[in-house]
């Protein structure tokens, strides 16, 4: 059960961080308010931060759902 839980748990985390980056790259992509005062280097630092989380949570969703968990357990 503990180990449902942990698997859970990091499907979870990976979710949340997806949605976290789309949000971000949606704010800078498309929301001139979520730019803000930045900076033309500081827009693209932000970019890179939000797509480097958005690999990352895709390939930790990717890598739990084709080792940890059977599709029909997996509630997105």
């Amino acid at each position: 059960m503990t180990n449902i839980k942990l698997i859970s748990a990091l499907h979870a985390q990976a979710t949340a961080d997806k949605e976290k980056a789309l949000m971000a790259l949606d704010l800078l992509v498309n929301k001139a308010v979520g730019i803000g005062d930045h900076t033309v280097d500081d827009v693209m630092t932000d970019a890179s931060k939000a797509l480097d989380l958005l690999c990352s949570a895709n390939d930790r969703i990717a890598t739990i759902e084709t080792y940890f968990l059977e599709a029909e357990e997996v509630d997105e």
